[in-house]
């Protein structure tokens, strides 16, 4: 979707605009995501919603479709989006991509996801063995949220 294109759409009147916004997405997917079809009748977080995710990565042209999507299938699979992960992997499907190269993308997700827990979890245990605990200063509500003194 190019300026001229969303000039146009905000041009239009709020029930075309969301018409044509979501036939857009719907050409683009093979289907409409729950959540969109759930922000139809909100055009005004609709629109700029699809016109940003679109973007971000749809006008990309250093990455091709296919790579894009096994990075929806692997960020999908990090953050545990069952829903959105079923659709991106139904999207990878219809690109062509195999299963093999699916099961990848959800092995690097579950890799990245699992560094993340480990890189937390392992600095946490540090600070706390090393007595930097809390890591912001006494006045932290967050920090204290329970009242009592560290």
């Amino acid at each position: 979707m190019d300026l001229e294109n969303i000039r146009q759409i905000l041009e239009k009147d709020e029930d075309e605009a969301v018409s044509d916004v979501l036939s857009t997405v719907e050409e683009r997917y093979g289907e409409v995501p729950y959540i969109l079809n759930f922000m139809k009748d909100m055009p005004e977080l609709l629109i700029p919603k699809v016109m940003y995710d679109n973007s971000i990565m749809r006008e990309f042209e250093r990455l091709d479709p296919e790579t894009i999507e096994l990075i929806c299938v692997g960020v999908a699979s990090a953050l545990r989006c069952d829903h959105c992960l079923k659709m991106h992997i139904r999207v990878a499907r219809r690109l062509g991509l195999t299963r093999e190269q699916i099961f990848d993308a959800i092995l690097i997700g579950g890799a990245l996801s699992n560094a993340s827990v480990l890189a937390e979890g392992t600095r946490a245990l540090d600070d706390e063995g090393n007595g930097n605990s809390p890591s912001c200063d006494s006045d932290c509500d967050s920090c204290n949220i329970t009242g009592s003194d560290r």
